[in-house]
């Protein structure tokens, strides 16, 4: 129970920082917001995988998890709790996020309300952006911590600073969720658009997750026949 626990600290962690600097900075009103939120993101991830990846591996993401079970890393039972719990850390994130934002007054300028995503130009450019950039950042979580291959106590940075890159591409043209659970707190409160096309968020970082682990079952398995 502990790892479920931890994994939904984690994920309300990522998800109230992260969405929080999005609100708090206006993402995407200029390029300084864009930086900024993703820069939060990553570190967000990078705190959360020291504090919390000796417990439960600092998944915090349901296509990592998903990309974990297609590795055989982790238990079907193990992954569907992961999940759950995410998604609930996801929910509370995004309901305090809500709060402040409706406890701000009248005068606060506020372009979001919770951080949620968005296809800025159709749901199909918005599959195809969030099944890459998953695939892309699932891969590396997939090999920086792979127990031969793997980065060892800096898979943590490597994961958050991969995670900042993906922002700054995504970000123009998604809000860039590659992360199931992050979309779907902030969406359930935004309401309108986010909730509408919410079904992205969560297709598309899945069909991400999979192909990241059949790329890293091609590229880092053991088997002497992949050797060949």
């Amino acid at each position: 129970m502990k790892k479920y626990l931890a994994e939904m600290v984690g994920t309300f962690v990522l998800t109230f920082l992260g969405c929080g600097t999005a609100v708090a900075l206006g993402c995407g009103s200029d390029t300084a917001s864009i930086v900024g939120t993703a820069v939060a993101f990553g570190l967000s991830v990078v705190a959360m995988a020291y504090a919390i990846g000796g417990i439960s591996g600092c998944h915090i993401n349901p296509a990592i998890t998903l990309g974990c079970l297609c590795s055989k890393r982790i238990s079907l039972k193990d992954a569907c709790g992961y999940i759950v719990f995410q998604v609930i850390g996801a929910i509370i994130a995004a309901a305090l996020l809500y709060a402040f934002v409706q406890t701000a007054g009248p005068d606060a300028v506020i372009t979001t309300s919770t951080g949620a995503n968005a296809c800025a130009f159709g749901t199909c450019n918005g599959l195809l952006v969030e099944a890459v950039l998953t695939c892309i950042f699932v891969l590396v979580v997939l090999g920086s911590t792979d127990e031969k291959k793997g980065a060892g106590n800096f898979a943590g940075l490597a994961i958050g600073l991969s995670l900042i890159l993906i922002h700054l591409v995504g970000i123009h043209f998604t809000g860039t969720s590659v992360n199931p659970a992050r979309s779907i707190g902030p969406a359930l409160f935004e309401g309108g658009q986010a909730l509408q096309e919410l079904w992205v968020f969560i297709v598309g970082p899945f069909i991400g997750a999979i192909c990241a682990a059949c790329i890293w079952c091609l590229i880092g398995c053991d088997c002497k026949k992949c050797e060949k």
